[in-house]
């Protein structure tokens, strides 16, 4: 590792509040696939695809953000049930929250990635960095275990979740309230787009309804959906 990669890190694990046992691990949360493949210059008999990059680790955070956001979302809310609980934890553990968690940290800068996929502006794609969020703290639960994860979760979400004063509707769900409490027809999403390498796609979704349409554009279908419903629930309640 040169110096200037090592002191990247170094920079990172002050950010995070964390010092790696293994800075190994954090060198791999912040591998792009693209890098990964390009460090073993694209040959076939690289073990298996994505070897060396951070979905393994993206694996493993998944389910460490999921177990220690559930842990955390019964004891802050006692007296709701798994409905509100779920709705509240969809919304903390998504696409968006963790790009925006990413942001704060300054995860993208930090990212390697391949030349060209740095070029086409990967590096910052909501869906990359929300990616690399996942490896980072499944790196931390591999370093050192539950607790410095749990404590990371609680440190990075807790704005996001002290400003839950009541349970989050999703914006399709509350968008489709909107326009049956008004006898209006249903909305109508059409993909309008998709762009992107396989491993970094981004959709364009665009809905109608109310004689307004919303567009809106993430690294899944379902996460464009969701951002073309409250685009227009803006629009229609403003």
């Amino acid at each position: 590792m040169s110096d200037a990669a090592r002191f990247r890190l170094e920079e990172l694990e002050v950010r995070l509040g964390y010092r790696f046992v293994n800075p190994d691990l954090l060198q791999e949360a912040l591998t792009h696939r693209s890098a990964a493949h390009q460090k073993a210059g694209g040959r076939k008999r690289q073990k298996a695809k994505g070897a060396g990059s951070n979905e393994r680790l993206e694996f493993i955070g998944d389910r460490v953000l999921g177990l220690l956001m559930a842990e955390w979302l019964l004891e802050r809310f006692p007296n709701e049930q798994e409905g509100a609980l779920g709705s509240r934890l969809a919304h903390l553990v998504s696409r968006v929250s963790l790009a925006e968690i990413a942001d704060r940290l300054d995860l993208p800068q930090s990212l390697t990635v391949a030349a060209h996929e740095a070029r086409a502006g990967v590096q910052t794609a909501a869906n990359v960095v929300a990616d690399a969020l996942e490896a980072v703290l499944g790196a931390v639960f591999l370093d050192g275990g539950l607790e410095p994860a749990r404590q990371m979760v609680r440190d990075w979400w807790k704005s996001a979740l002290d400003a839950q004063a009541h349970p989050p509707k999703d914006p399709k769900t509350a968008l489709q309230e909107w326009v049956l409490g008004r006898g209006q027809s249903l909305p109508v999403y059409e993909t309008i787009g998709a762009d992107g390498p396989s491993h970094a796609p981004l959709f364009v979704v665009r809905v109608t309804a109310g004689g307004l349409f919303g567009e809106g554009r993430a690294g899944s279908k379902r996460a464009a959906e969701s951002a073309a419903a409250a685009d227009l629930l803006e629009k229609l309640e403003g």
